[in-house]
């Protein structure tokens, strides 16, 4: 059973400037939580027990958000505000843990995932990118549970991937499958991974989400990967080296993914995500409405 989740969360979020210059772009809320709750709950939802936030020395609000902050529970006990005392409760489960370890240097998404490897330890563990929101609210399961369980039947990797238009394959790693593409909710072994292609060398047109079930020996195959694409230690590097191991398969998502790390994702995840708050879902699809006209 896969209990823990890495996600990193030491990237400076330059694509959110100015908002992300004091603020971890992780923290900035959509609606009325920060991103980086919507993901820690998702990962809650497929059988998480233990969090690892590989951070960074100015990102220290994210684990003051999951801490808890006892003078404000006091005075809002005191003021008797229990909606917004269970609020606070709902942020994170009391069985699980959040663990915080520090990325010295940026040097890329395999760092990162590298930087978690004493806290994993010869455990299979999910990454969880944090600014990739994925939306399951019309689904009765989320899609990182099913690669848990995927993983669970098969000991393959998972590697949950979407399909994106032609034009955007070359902002993404894509995939190469054995056979034909699967259906959404189903998986397909791959033969291959390539970062960011152009489209005419493109093997599909299947990109990589953001979320990943891996077998502890990636940790090897990343202290082994040299810098790649952008002259960083690419995880996508050391999962074509696995593939040449053992089986990986792609799983094709069957929710909706938001990229919070832009202005456009965020936006309209802040879209979707209002018009069904429950306080102010009917007022949130009023204005919408009123601005479309």
């Amino acid at each position: 059973m896969i209990r823990k989740a890495v996600l990193p969360v030491a990237g400076f979020g330059t694509r959110f400037l100015p908002a992300s210059k004091a603020i971890p772009k992780e923290m900035i809320t959509v609606v009325d939580k920060p991103v980086i709750q919507y993901v820690v709950a998702e990962a809650v939802a497929a059988g998480i027990k233990e969090i690892v936030l590989v951070t960074h020395s100015a990102k220290r609000a994210i684990e003051d958000h999951f801490d808890r902050n006892f003078e404000l529970e006091t005075q809002l006990e005191q003021k008797q505000k229990t909606e917004l005392l269970q609020a606070l409760a709902d942020i994170i489960p009391q069985d699980v843990r959040i663990i915080s370890v520090r990325q010295g240097q940026a040097l890329g998404l395999g760092h990162a995932v590298l930087c978690a490897k004493e806290v994993v330890g010869d455990n299979p563990f999910a990454v969880l990118l944090p600014d990739v929101l994925v939306d399951n609210h019309q689904q009765p399961e989320v899609d990182l549970a099913k690669m848990v369980a995927a993983y669970a039947t098969t000991q393959a990797s998972q590697i949950m991937v979407e399909a994106v238009p032609e034009e955007r394959v070359s902002q993404y790693g894509v995939v190469a499958l054995e056979g034909t593409s699967p259906q959404a909710g189903d998986n397909q072994p791959m033969t291959g991974v390539v970062e960011k292609p152009a489209a005419s060398e493109a093997p599909s047109n299947l990109a990589v989400v953001g979320r990943y079930i891996l077998p502890s020996r990636i940790f090897a195959l990343l202290e082994n990967t040299k810098p790649g694409a952008g002259n960083e230690i690419q995880l996508t590097d050391a999962i074509a080296a696995l593939l040449k191991e053992e089986r990986v398969d792609a799983y094709r998502m069957t929710g909706t993914t938001y990229d919070c790390g832009s202005k456009e994702g965020y936006f309209a995840a802040t879209l979707a995500y209002a018009v069904r708050h429950p306080q102010i879902g009917k007022m949130a699809q009023t204005l919408i409405n009123a601005a479309a006209q």
